[in-house]
């Protein structure tokens, strides 16, 4: 997003906390419009605009197998319905609307495309609604899409290898196919919060949710293209509240608003423009002048990230919401585990709730338990290690993610040693101020180093900074 899209978006959450009557129905439509125009163009003719259709179809989709089978459709339902598939319609459409072209940043398909396809989707969700609804095998089902759709856009190989099969639907050349052709804005936090719906409607702890409050829920604007991610439970309580936007939201939302828009603009977007990257690392020759380049994506990273969450947190206290923290000072913490409790928080509770609790669960309950050290040594670096597939299947992204689950697994082990130590070790004079100072300043570096395999686009380049940083070459 650039800044005159955030300054629209501002206006339109403080319209819509002005408005409490209509505040659900709007913000639907609004996020709906968002999908749409935040979008990127792509090469391949006609996806930026059947991407953010298959967005709403696959939300409506999940919400129609995870009913409950005898909760009978109701007219808020069918409006929320109407309201998807209209605009859907609209923004394939409006190609023929001139002046107004277009919702999507190229043309849409033509009217006969647009229209089977969007007839299709709607009997897809019909036959969902009929047969599927809260069917175990089918909710299985969703889940592995969702997870294959999702090694499809973050493996490069495959990824290149769909852009050749839709260049050849479209009639285009498919030896031109590349990655970037196919960038499906959001859907790395619209699959997590599909997942989420899914895993807990199998767990039995999703309540009655209506079409509209799972929409919201899942394209709510603020929170679409970066997070946090929410859990839809805590989502849909906030959305029944009666709110009325008051002189006290408006300035707590500004102030984080305003905040997140220096971090992202004025302090990550410059940063950027000197931290690591390949070019930068492959021109600079000293060791001290490649540590600032480390230190300074370091903080650009932090700035990036944690900018756009305040303006998604602002933007949320301006219509009600109370969107959850994402990062508290982690380059601040004494150690690794702490880091992670501060670090993309939402992000790491989620790896935490579907595959960590799960694993390390099964593992101490079997037959023959395995040894603790063991039941650590995979939960932490099996998340770490989805963490960092997430970003991407590369081989850079999986070692940072052993990176840091090799690093958890130390610092608890090292914490398991000294525990029993800890009280005599404090005792001493001044200990307990320079043991933490200490922690703070190697788990900062181990961090920082990390970065390196995040910043760089091959273990090779990634490898040889770490050489020149660490003075063997």
């Amino acid at each position: 997003m650039d800044l005159s899209l955030i300054l629209i978006f501002g206006a339109a959450a403080l319209a819509l906390g002005l408005l409490p009557k209509y505040r659900n129905w709007l913000l639907l439509l609004a996020s709906i419009l968002v999908v749409y125009i935040l979008q990127p163009a792509l090469p391949i003719r006609g996806l930026d605009y059947w991407l953010p259709t298959l967005t709403l179809a696959l939300t409506t989709l999940v919400w129609a197998i995870t009913r409950e089978k005898k909760e009978p459709l109701n007219r808020a339902d069918l409006i929320a319905a109407g309201m998807v598939g209209g605009m859907a319609l609209l923004a394939g459409l409006n190609r023929y609307l001139e002046p107004f072209c277009c919702l999507t940043p190229t043309r849409p398909p033509v009217a006969i495309q647009v229209l089977a396809g969007v007839f299709g989707l709607a009997c897809l969700i019909y036959a969902a609604l009929r047969w599927g609804a809260n069917r175990r095998l089918i909710l299985h089902g969703g889940v592995l899409v969702l997870v294959g759709l999702f090694i499809v856009l973050k493996f490069p190989t495959l990824t290149t290898n769909a852009s050749a099969a839709l260049r050849t639907m479209t009639e285009q050349q498919s030896a031109l196919a590349e990655a970037v052709d196919i960038r499906w804005l959001g859907f790395s936090y619209v699959a997590f919060r599909l997942i989420h719906i899914l895993r807990d409607r199998l767990a039995g702890r999703m309540g009655a949710v209506s079409l509209q409050e799972g929409l919201v829920y899942a394209i709510f604007f603020p929170a679409f293209t970066a997070g946090p991610i929410d859990r839809l439970p805590r989502f849909t309580q906030e959305l029944r509240k009666p709110f009325r936007l008051g002189w006290a939201e408006v300035w707590s939302g500004g102030k984080r608003v305003v905040w997140g828009i220096f971090k992202k603009f004025a302090l990550a977007d410059t940063l950027a423009l000197v931290a690591l990257n390949d070019a930068n690392a492959s021109q600079t020759t000293q060791g001290g002048w490649l540590w600032v380049l480390v230190y300074l994506y370091a903080l650009r990273l932090y700035f990036d990230f944690s900018g756009y969450t305040d303006i998604a947190i602002g933007l949320g206290n301006w219509m009600g919401f109370k969107l959850p923290e994402n990062f508290e000072r982690p380059y601040l913490k004494p150690n690794l585990t702490q880091f992670w409790n501060a670090w993309h928080m939402t992000l790491a509770q989620w790896f935490r709730a579907y595959f960590f609790n799960p694993v390390t669960r099964w593992m101490r309950t079997k037959t023959q338990p395995a040894p603790m050290w063991a039941i650590i040594l995979v939960g932490q670096t099996g998340t770490m290690l989805l963490i960092g597939l997430w970003h991407g299947i590369t081989w850079n992204f999986m070692i940072w993610g052993i990176w840091h689950g090799v690093g958890l697994f130390a610092h608890n082990r090292w914490n398991e040693w000294v525990q029993p130590r800890l009280a005599t070790w404090e005792s001493k004079r001044g200990m307990s101020k320079i043991m933490p100072a200490v922690g703070t300043v190697v788990t900062f570096h181990y961090v920082t180093l990390g970065w390196v395999w995040f910043a760089l686009s091959s273990p090779a380049a990634s490898l040889d900074v770490l050489v020149r940083l660490l003075g063997f070459q």
